[in-house]
């Protein structure tokens, strides 16, 4: 069954135009074209990669966050308590009053006591600004690495000044050494940020996250085995460009360094619009939608593969909209905060507002709870069960 399963699913009429066969596309007279079997080695490239990451945040990444004043977090140790943490696990992280007043009656505690709990627990899962750091400063050092190679590899290449180029001879196209480890290292990248999804910071597109990695695995993938290597590069090299600013842009923020990040991530805005919603859209879409017709009589790969990148600028869309939200919210407030953060936030008003209970505490918060606790009895008598103090 797998060995007919195999056989249908490697038919020419899938992969290649009408008249082509894979015979046309075995290497010969010192040409070698693309072979699916190239891509087993993503896997273990990925593995390495996710090896030099841990080095690289470690001795790198770690000392450089310390020079920008970022320091480890230490959590504050909360007191174990089976009621609480049931609720917390099952019921809901943000309480209700109403909810806080039943627990602190079922524990024998304050209200504010139950609230503070609270709010050091979520604080436990609150990814400290080392590691958002940590993360940030691997992305960028690889999408820099992987542009500059990305240009280095198609300055001198045709189809990148004439588009024309891209479906030249088609599919009878050999693969270049430098084409092989451009894709081979951009895909092997997006494997191990697909493994690491479970250990890096969750944010609220993560859902969105682990589309947009399978869609470009997938992507890269497929466009390797139909050979459509060519166009395959000029969206990679569209896509890295402007990843570098918005990584760079992360960097400073967490450092602090405010109108650096503002800075940056005005120079990311214009570089992702220009080309995500421009140049991917107006030159990419129309190398790969419009030009093969001049050459080819559609066919299943081609179609697939346009569907595929008209996903990819879906999602580019969903971005921007990210974007001009920050963008919108950066003119009127002054400050650049990644949307996308899950509850970052929130997170930063939960440690005033901690500071300020430790603070009223330490000048007088027991007379407070006191007088909460006594109003308790009669919170019927208090207004949309507001409490009186």
């Amino acid at each position: 069954m797998f060995q007919t399963f195999k056989e249908w699913f490697w038919l020419e009429r899938f992969w290649l135009p009408p008249t082509i066969k894979w015979s046309d596309l075995e290497d010969h007279d010192g040409l070698i074209f693309v072979k699916p079997s190239h891509l087993y080695m993503t896997i273990p490239y990925a593995f390495v990669l996710i090896i030099i990451r841990h080095f690289f945040q470690k001795f790198i990444a770690s000392p450089l966050a310390k020079t920008f004043g970022i320091k480890e977090e230490v959590q504050k140790k909360i007191t174990p308590n089976t009621v609480l943490e049931n609720f917390f696990k099952h019921s809901t992280k943000k309480p209700s009053q109403t909810d806080i007043y039943g627990l602190a009656k079922k524990c024998n505690l304050t209200e504010r006591q139950v609230e503070r709990w609270f709010r050091s627990r979520q604080n436990q899962d609150r990814p400290c600004r080392m590691k958002k750091f940590q993360e940030a400063c691997w992305r960028f050092t690889f999408y820099l690495i992987i542009t500059i190679a990305g240009i280095a590899f198609l300055y001198d290449k045709p189809w990148v000044y004439d588009l024309w180029e891209v479906w030249n001879g088609y599919p009878r196209q050999p693969l270049l050494p430098s084409q092989y480890w451009y894709y081979i290292l951009e895909m092997s990248f997006y494997w191990s940020l697909l493994f690491s999804l479970g250990s890096d910071i969750k944010r609220k597109d993560f859902l969105a996250h682990v589309i947009h990695h399978l869609a470009a695995v997938s992507l890269m993938s497929f466009s390797w085995c139909a050979n459509y290597i060519r166009s395959g590069t000029l969206v990679m090299i569209v896509h890295d460009v402007a990843d570098i600013w918005l990584e760079s842009a992360k960097m400073f923020s967490y450092a602090g360094w405010k109108q650096t990040c503002n800075t940056l991530f005005f120079i990311f805005s214009t570089v992702f619009l220009i080309s995500r919603l421009i140049i991917f859209p107006f030159w990419i879409l129309y190398c790969t939608l419009i030009l093969p017709l001049h050459y080819l009589q559609p066919f299943f790969s081609y179609i697939f593969l346009n569907l595929q990148l008209m996903v990819l600028q879906v999602l580019n869309l969903y971005w921007s909209y990210f974007i001009l939200k920050m963008l919108k919210r950066s003119i009127f407030t002054k400050s650049i905060r990644d949307v996308r953060s899950d509850s970052e936030g929130e997170y930063e008003e939960e440690e005033d507002e901690e500071e300020e209970e430790e603070k009223e505490e330490a000048t007088g918060g027991k007379e407070t709870d006191r007088l909460k606790n006594s109003l308790g009895a009669d919170r019927h008598l208090i207004p949309n069960g507001q409490h009186g103090c």
